[in-house]
């Protein structure tokens, strides 16, 4: 977990800490308009409720819709094949890069998940995969061009019906 910590905080960019100085900005700007009109009770207590929403929501939120946009990227799956004769399923997809800029690092990772004919569980089982598997691209992703790869689940034995979700993480 430390690790993993210290890995975000490395990784952070300008934009970031732009957006958390703004978010920390706001938060205390609501809190002493909530200070300064504490005579209307109702206005003090909607400032004070709304700077702990901007507080908590904003970083997490912001971060998220930021780097969507900065490292803005398509990803389709071409083909799923599972393996007759070894423990393995092949997924074999491309990857579109459609930001202003170039990535340099992308993280693909392949979540295969159950299939229920129940609504309740075919929300449930893509929270928690039963088979999950990662590769890093390492190659450069120039601004509007494509790369295909190739992702190997193994062991992979499950036979009854499954999905797979791909996920990606740019930078």
């Amino acid at each position: 977990m430390k690790t993993k910590i210290a890995n975000f905080i490395h990784n952070l960019l300008v934009y970031d800490y732009i957006l958390f100085g703004v978010v920390i900005a706001l938060f205390i700007l609501f809190l002493i308009l909530a200070v300064v009109l504490h005579k209307k009770t109702l206005v003090s207590v909607v400032l004070v409720l709304l700077s702990f929403v901007i507080l908590l929501l904003g970083p997490t939120l912001g971060y998220k819709i930021l780097h969507n946009y900065l490292f803005k990227t398509t990803h389709t799956i071409e083909e799923v094949k599972a393996l007759e004769f070894s423990q393995a399923l092949i997924v074999k997809g491309t990857l579109s890069n459609d930001s202003q800029r170039a990535l340099h690092k992308c993280k693909v990772t392949a979540q295969v998940y159950k299939v229920a004919n129940n609504a309740v569980l075919d929300m449930l089982y893509p929270l928690n995969p039963f088979k999950k598997t990662s590769i890093v691209l390492p190659d450069v992703l120039e601004k509007n061009s494509t790369v295909a790869y190739k992702i190997i689940v193994e062991p992979f034995t499950y036979t009854k019906d499954y999905n797979v979700s791909l996920g990606v993480n740019c930078q």
